[in-house]
């Protein structure tokens, strides 16, 4: 896990450090994507250590090249028209990253894959929901704008820092949807795989808390930066 997490780590930061032009930017996650699909020229130390663990956990690599197809997603202005694309994003952001950890896991049973993608859904959104002010001072909107246009949210305000009117029930729209796929993937956890999804039980715990401390809170995202707390999260993964 420690050798993915760092293939993660490092298209994630290709996609969003700052200072590098967008093109650059791209054309380092086309080598990776290249590299994946037909083998790296010379490899570094994060791709070879790739490489071996998916030979020797028979990884799916179309899987690896759809996590970095969504990092490709996050380069430049962000924008979705409507919630079917944000899904495509969210699957390749989120769920293909759960997808592949099933393997490493050892989560065998046919339905860990549908309760990968379901809690992929509820991880990303509620990542997007936490993170409204900080996407949009990058210029980012993750919120799809049919959804902007339904409760009368303008996408510029979003993008100067200010709420508008209607943000509230946006946001509230929204956490109905990532509580939907929450839900979901809790009541699809198969026994047989109960062990080896435990990592996985208590980070959908954590993000939960997360979700519901901005409901109680009113979606104060353009204020503060929502947290699960550190000794409710310490306990949480101590209980594993």
């Amino acid at each position: 896990m420690i050798s993915f997490y760092a293939f993660c780590r490092v298209v994630d930061d290709i996609a969003d450090e700052p200072g590098v032009p967008d093109e650059r930017r791209l054309e380092d996650l086309n080598a990776w994507e290249c590299g994946l699909s037909e083998g790296f020229k010379s490899p570094d130390e994060v791709q070879i250590e790739l490489m071996r663990i998916c030979c020797k956990y028979s990884l799916d690599v179309s899987l690896l090249i759809e996590i970095v197809r969504g990092m490709k997603m996050d380069v430049g202005k962000v924008a979705y028209r409507t919630f079917a694309e944000l899904k495509a994003y969210c699957y390749r952001a989120a769920c293909a990253v759960g997808l592949i950890s099933l393997d490493i896991f050892g989560a065998n049973h046919p339905a860990s894959r549908e309760y990968a993608r379901n809690l992929g859904y509820a991880l990303q959104l509620t990542n997007i929901l936490r993170d409204v002010a900080e996407d949009a001072a990058q210029g980012r909107l993750y919120l799809p704008r049919e959804d902007l246009e339904r409760f009368g949210v303008r996408g510029q305000d979003l993008l100067a820092g200010r709420s508008g009117e209607g943000f509230l029930e946006l946001m509230h729209f929204e956490a109905d949807r990532a509580i939907a796929y929450f839900e979901a993937a809790n009541s699809g956890v198969p026994r047989d795989d109960r062990r080896a999804l435990c990592a996985a039980r208590r980070m959908s715990k954590i993000y939960r808390i997360i979700l519901e401390k901005m409901i109680k809170d009113g979606f104060r995202v353009f204020e503060k930066r929502y947290r699960p707390g550190k000794f409710r999260a310490l306990a949480i993964l101590l209980r594993g």
